[in-house]
């Protein structure tokens, strides 16, 4: 069994093929027969799991399991009390109201790559950074939450998936998962 924690970069697709010639997991990974578990879309950065086997890959994408999936997200202006309660409830979305997420503001902006497109500067809208855990893979999920609580999302990040994290990697780069993170990774995984 191989896998592999990888950071992709933005505007990288979440796929091995695009017939639009657009960067792909292709341009960056080069073992046969591993498939990422799970996605994340092309404006999105940060941490992926790989593997070939299929049953783990089954497990990281099912919701059932319920494992936790932790971003960094720069927000438009800075969430008061409330919206963070909001989000910490859950949020109604057009496909039903989300699960509690764990939300808090960060005190200081992460240290991270600038980004190959920078996010907009609007030099009388402050932004702010959150760092919020979720245990659903919604289509485009954290961001829609934060635009439900009145802050769009600027940049996201997804820094970790269970105990596993892009501590260690570098933009672009992936590393076999560590024995020890692979026994926190399946420790991470609660079928419900």
């Amino acid at each position: 069994m191989r896998v592999i924690k990888f950071w992709k970069p933005f505007q990288v697709l979440t796929q091995f093929t695009d017939s639009s010639g657009r960067r792909t997991l292709a341009d960056f990974i080069k073992i046969p027969g591993i498939y990422a578990a799970g996605r994340l879309d092309y404006d999105s950065e940060g941490l992926l799991i790989l593997t070939d086997d299929g049953g783990l890959n089954a497990q990281l994408t099912n919701p059932r399991y319920e494992h936790p999936k932790t971003y960094w997200v720069q927000v438009e202006r800075v969430p008061d009390a409330n919206a963070l309660y909001r989000l910490r409830e859950g949020v109604e979305l057009s496909d039903g109201i989300t699960r509690p997420a764990e939300v808090r503001l960060m005190k200081d902006e992460p240290r991270l790559p600038e980004r190959s497109v920078p996010i907009r500067f609007r030099k009388n809208v402050p932004t702010a950074w959150l760092e919020m855990t979720i245990t659903e893979g919604r289509n485009r999920q954290v961001r829609r939450m934060t635009a439900a609580v009145g802050h769009p999302t600027l940049r996201l990040v997804r820094w970790g998936i269970g105990d596993v994290t892009l501590n260690g990697l570098s933009e672009g780069h992936w590393d076999d998962l560590l024995p020890s993170e692979m026994i926190a990774l399946q420790r991470s995984i609660k079928k419900r």
